[in-house]
């Protein structure tokens, strides 16, 4: 079998953690992961934005993963880090996540597919399920996401 025809399946996901799940984010879709810093507020907009924070210039919004997938808020921590999300030409936008665990390398055997149900919202926001060591990883459609976002302005 060919090495790289091999390779080909493998994917690299940032593992993060909101309540007491881990997620997966494409790598691809990473622009930068920040520490928590100040974010100013902007009135009139969806409950699950915090406001924008200036990064080097650069205005970008700030939404809470938490309180996209309704759960409660937490307090932040030395841990909370904001992920810079880059998808598809679309402007950058911030997602507050409690904590960065790692990088994991995922094939696609690694990987159970999700059926996608236009009901179940939270499922839609899914792509599958990771299996890494003795860890199941929900893997996030960013995709989903950012353009349920879009629709909402």
């Amino acid at each position: 079998m060919d090495s790289n025809a091999v390779n080909n399946d493998l994917k690299q996901y940032i593992m993060v953690k909101f309540d007491n799940e881990q997620y997966g984010i494409d790598i691809t879709y990473i622009d930068n992961i920040v520490r928590l810093q100040p974010i100013t507020r902007v009135p009139h907009t969806q409950e699950y934005f915090l406001g924008i924070i200036n990064l080097r210039g650069e205005i970008i919004p700030v939404m809470s993963m938490r309180r996209k997938f309704e759960l409660p808020d937490k307090d932040t921590t030395n841990a909370s880090r904001i992920l810079i999300i880059k998808y598809e030409g679309n402007a950058k936008i911030g997602m507050l996540v409690d904590e960065v665990k790692e990088v994991v390398t995922l094939s696609d055997n690694d990987v159970e597919k999700l059926a996608s149900d236009a009901a179940d919202t939270t499922r839609a926001y899914l792509t599958g399920v990771g299996k890494y060591n003795d860890t199941l990883i929900s893997l996030l459609n960013i995709g989903v996401i950012i353009n349920d976002i879009d629709n909402e302005f």
